[in-house]
């Protein structure tokens, strides 16, 4: 599953940087694995019959569920919610024998339905006969519907989402990772809609009243997780691949914005085949572009049949820009992974949810960069590790293998430990023992563990295997415990033309200083100067001495495949500070990141990080100007409600950020890298959010000229210029607006145009975005992502807001991602009394296992607190010397 993200314009103009045949399992693995069901009955087979009712908002269904009784009992108990049976027995295996009536009692709290006899059932295999109806959902969980306009034509379509427990909510099933079965779908439909579901159609015939009875072809072993089923005016373009029927499936009238999301999964499954080592297993593979949106994903792995919404996916030449191209090709490349990890082989249990997403996370940037070397991604691996090492380096972080007991815990399982540690741990892995080592180890593990289920150990036994070293200690290290590992070099000294340098672990964290650190087992690697070659080491114990031949300034994480914070003693620090310039681009992204975070928890001073800023040549690489450019915005949030503060900082990142722009330009050059576009944008929004009056001026000239002007608002620009003009906008400004999303066709277009309005940093128009969200207007996937999308410029409106609408917001969002909407939606907050208001709605509203979302909006506003009072001070010395 990708995780649904921000545009990247609300993300500028908020203030954030652009950086978010084989043996089944063992029985033994099944009583040690965490469920919620008794373990006395298993699924193999499910044969099941749908009839939707799209208008109707509702379905019925039958279901033939073949299992094995394990041990005698009177009763079986599997998952459902919001279904009402009519009918429940059971018969021999074949369907054979006299049926035995069951009892039927629904547990709504449990989320089960338990079906009773009279007499006990003997150990053997039975085939269980239901019939049932249940509801189509507004939001996307379960089978859901999803209206948009077509051209002027009001459309329904129908798709599921069952990641993580809601297949339950069409199918009575053992709705538990670790029950893979096999799945026979049958779906009776209306004529001239297009049924799409994880295997190819076998057979489709047309009924007496002249609908369509579609029936798909078996799929293999799969958790009950990644079954699919979609139903629409549909349109499909195809290509063949190695054998497999790849498809892209959109809306009529949007398959031409697939062609690059057709071609890209073409390369990425050749890839694929090749690294894993296991051919893709299934006749074909589809990727259902759908409108809308949720506030959970942006795309989801059923196995041959992907899900994924079009704004992540589809790409229109009016507004489409090269940052969406390279985030098409991510979410393509991340969900065809989990087609090996997470659906082949998966997690026996939500615990390991990493052991899927981690990986993912990992190979859809492995993959990009091997195959879109023009775009320079690779030093987005230091993105990655800092946004993980910012919720990691709190204390209300958690391993990325991490207990979880209820359905609300594996919902907020899917967050950054899980997907980002769990990528960058990937990555220092890799590197530690090799990428032939590493690849062979994966290759091994896919083979062995085919259409079965797995833990970590499973993969560190094979790595371990194939690398000849060891690895499961320091894996256990990264993943077992949480927290940051800070590595210091402690001294640098010229020893007979050798550096001898001295390094000890402690604990980086940044809401606990006091706190006794842990120890890790750290592969760390150096390099001396600036182009030397790199020196490895393991940091054990606490403490290391490294030798290496030659004297000069030391640089360490060398290529940043560590996760690790890196800190120097000052002389080591401004050693190397003086050769900033002649450093990598991803070690300049590296030193940068490492410096401004210790400086925020006191171990470095902030002014370390100005002067890098202050010192970086123009000609330096854009993906540094494009970290520097971000932190500079993130700082300048921090001034916020202190107006005379934050205009002398604003003046010195202006002052520093104005001639980068005046040499770019607005408008792309004929034949400029790849990389400049991100740039350019990532500067005008900066500009823009720091108050920069011609960059506003010229964005509000631009967005004026578009009609007269077709060059005024290219599509590389047009999203952002209207972010701008949305964020500053006035009262006829957004009733221009908002005219504008009420007159455009594409879906895709128009819910962009409503989370625009919900932008605005008038605080008077941010009132009408919300009361305009509890209407029907912006659709009823769009509604949250306004409130949301409100929250960045005025949390504590937003927030105040939906806990006074608690009930019609609820309706809004989907169940699971709940207990963490509402306090994410105060999280930016720099007001202390909203601490209260946070934990009251915790205790009113959330099980005392849900917390973690509420803990951590918690502490983000109490380190928030933290920066204004301790660190700003240090910031207002610094530029008072700049201007003195």
């Amino acid at each position: 599953m990708r995780r649904s993200v921000i545009s990247a314009a609300v993300l500028v103009l908020a203030g954030l940087s652009a950086y978010p045949a084989l043996a089944a399992p063992a029985a033994s693995a099944v009583t040690q694995t965490t469920t919620q069901l008794p373990r006395t009955v298993r699924p193999t087979h499910y044969a099941l019959s749908i009839t939707p009712d799209a208008k109707a908002a509702s379905f019925a269904a039958t279901i033939a569920i073949d299992i094995d009784v394990l041990e005698a009992t009177s009763r079986i108990t599997l998952n459902a919610t919001e279904l009402s049976f009519t009918n429940a027995q059971l018969t021999g295996a074949d369907g054979k024998g006299t049926p035995r009536k069951a009892s039927i009692t629904l547990d709504a709290k449990n989320e089960t339905a338990s079906f009773g006899f009279e007499q006990p059932l003997a150990k053997g295999h039975y085939r269980l006969l239901l019939d049932y109806s249940g509801k189509i959902g507004t939001q996307a969980e379960g089978l859901f519907a999803l209206d948009y306009d077509n051209g002027g034509a009001k459309q329904r379509a129908l798709y599921t989402q069952f990641e993580n427990s809601a297949a339950r909510r069409m199918i009575p099933s053992w709705d538990e990772p670790l029950y893979k079965a096999t799945f026979a779908l049958q779906a009776t439909v209306p004529a001239g809609e297009m049924a799409v579901s994880n295997m190819p159609v076998a057979k489709t015939s047309t009924l007496a009243d002249g609908r369509q009875l579609v029936t798909f072809a078996q799929s293999p072993k799969m958790s009950t997780y990644l079954l699919f089923f979609g139903l629409g005016q549909f349109e499909r373009a195809t290509t063949v691949v190695d054998g497999t029927e790849l498809g892209v499936i959109t809306q009529k009238g949007a398959l031409p914005q697939a062609k690059f999301a057709l071609d890209s999964s073409g390369a990425v499954l050749r890839e694929f085949n090749d690294y894993f080592g296991v051919k893709y297993p299934l006749p074909k593979l589809d990727n259902i572009a759908a409108p809308g949106n949720s506030n959970f994903f942006d795309a989801m792995e059923n196995w041959g049949a992907i899900f994924t919404f079009e704004h992540a996916i589809l790409l229109d030449p009016a507004f489409s820009t090269q940052r969406d191209k390279q985030d098409a090709f991510s979410n393509a490349a991340h969900e065809m992974a989990h087609q090996w990890f997470g659906d082949l082989v998966t997690m026996d249990w939500w615990d390991e949810l990493w052991l899927n997403e981690g990986f993912a996370s990992w190979m859809e940037a492995r993959t990009m960069a091997r195959l879109h070397p023009e775009w320079k991604t690779a030093t987005a691996a230091v993105g990655v590790r800092e946004s993980a090492m910012a919720s990691d380096a709190m204390a209300t972080t958690h391993p990325v293998v991490q207990h979880v007991a209820t359905v609300e815990q594996a919902s907020q399982a899917f967050d950054v430990i899980t997907y980002s540690k769990g990528q960058a741990v990937i990555g220092m892995l890799e590197d530690y023992v090799g990428e032939t080592a590493w690849r062979d180890g994966v290759r091994a593990y896919m083979k062995g563990h085919a259409y079965g289920s797995t833990r970590s150990d499973d993969l560190w036994r094979e790595i371990e295997k194939s690398a000849g070293k060891p690895v499961t200690q320091i894996a256990h290290d990264f993943t077992l415990q949480a927290g940051v590992p800070l590595i210091r070099v402690d001294a640098v000294e010229c020893v007979a033309g050798k550096s001898v340098v001295a390094l000890s672990q402690g604990e980086f964290t940044r809401d606990q200083p006091d706190k006794k650190p842990r120890s890790w087992h750290v592969p760390v690697t150096l390099q001396l100067g600036t182009d030397g070659s790199p020196t490895r080491a393991l940091v054990s114990g606490g403490k290391t001495s490294v030798t290496m031949p030659g004297c000069g300034p030391v640089l360490l994480n060398a290529g940043q495949n560590g996760y690790y914070r890196s800190v120097y003693a000052p002389a080591a620090f401004s050693a190397l500070a003086s050769q900033f310039g002649k450093l990598a681009a991803i070690d300049q992204l590296g030193l940068l990141s490492d410096t401004w975070a210790l400086g925020m928890v006191g171990l470095q001073p902030v002014s370390d990080f100005l002067d890098l800023a202050a010192a970086t040549p123009i000609s330096a690489e854009p993906v540094v100007w494009r970290n520097i450019a971000g932190t500079l915005s993130g700082i300048n949030s921090h001034f916020k409600d202190e107006p005379a503060r934050q205009k002398r900082f604003a003046s010195f990142a202006i002052a520093r950020l104005a001639p980068l722009m005046a040499q770019l330009g607005w408008d792309a050059k004929a034949g400029e890298l790849d990389t400049t576009a991100p740039l350019r944008q990532q500067l005008i929004g900066t500009l823009s959010d720091l108050g920069d009056a011609p960059t506003i001026a010229e964005a509000r000239r631009r967005y004026a000229a578009k009609d007269s002007d077709p060059t005024a608002l290219p599509a590389a620009l047009r999203k952002l210029v209207m972010a701008i003009v949305a964020g500053n906008a006035d009262a006829p400004t957004w009733e221009a607006l908002h005219s504008a999303a009420l007159a455009e066709k594409s879906p895709m277009i128009k819910d962009q145009l409503y989370e625009l309005l919900a932008i605005s940093k008038d605080e008077a128009l941010a009132k009408r975005a919300l009361a305009l969200a509890l209407t029907s207007e912006p659709g009823q996937t769009v509604s949250a992502s306004m409130i949301g999308a409100v929250s960045g410029p005025h949390p504590d409106l937003a927030f105040d807001f939906a806990l006074a609408n608690l009930s019609k917001v609820n309706s809004l969002v989907e169940a699971n991602i709940r207990a963490t909407f509402f306090p994410a939606l105060a999280q930016g907050s720099g007001n202390a009394a909203t601490i209260a208001k946070i934990e009251a709605y915790a205790n009113a509203n959330l099980e005392k296992g849900s917390r973690r979302g509420a803990d951590t909006a918690v502490a983000r506003i109490m380190y928030r607190l933290k920066i204004r009072a301790e660190r700003l001070p240090a910031i207002d010395v610094w530029l008072a010397k700049q201007q003195s």
